[in-house]
């Protein structure tokens, strides 16, 4: 039987949650589209929501995570800062190097 152990992990600042699952897919989805309506659209998630947690990303993260336009003539969007991108590779590379320790370590029972 092949077991595989599984974990949930965020980020947290003393001001609250700065990254978990939810809020890394919709920077990964907001880097691609530029637009939080397309962005929360996508991911089938309400405007409101997804509004709601780039807010708080924003308010418990030491830098910036977006930069926002109104829309006007030329429309609105959402640009993802520097940071918010090292962000999102950051908390990429946490997430793969805790599955792969959750898979060596649960080899080592018998279960």
């Amino acid at each position: 039987m092949n077991l595989k152990a599984k974990s949930k992990i965020w980020i947290e600042t003393e001001k609250g949650i700065l990254m978990g699952e939810g809020r890394f897919r919709l920077l990964k989805e907001l880097d691609q589209t530029k637009s939080l309506n397309k962005a929360s659209k996508n991911l089938n998630m309400s405007y409101n929501k997804a509004w709601k947690l780039l807010k708080d990303m924003n308010a418990n993260a030491p830098k910036p995570i977006s930069i926002n336009q109104s829309g006007g003539k030329d429309g609105g969007g959402t640009e993802l800062t520097d940071y918010a991108l090292f962000l999102i590779n950051a908390f990429e590379d946490l997430n793969k190097k805790c599955w792969d320790m959750l898979d060596l370590e649960i080899q080592k029972f018998d279960l």
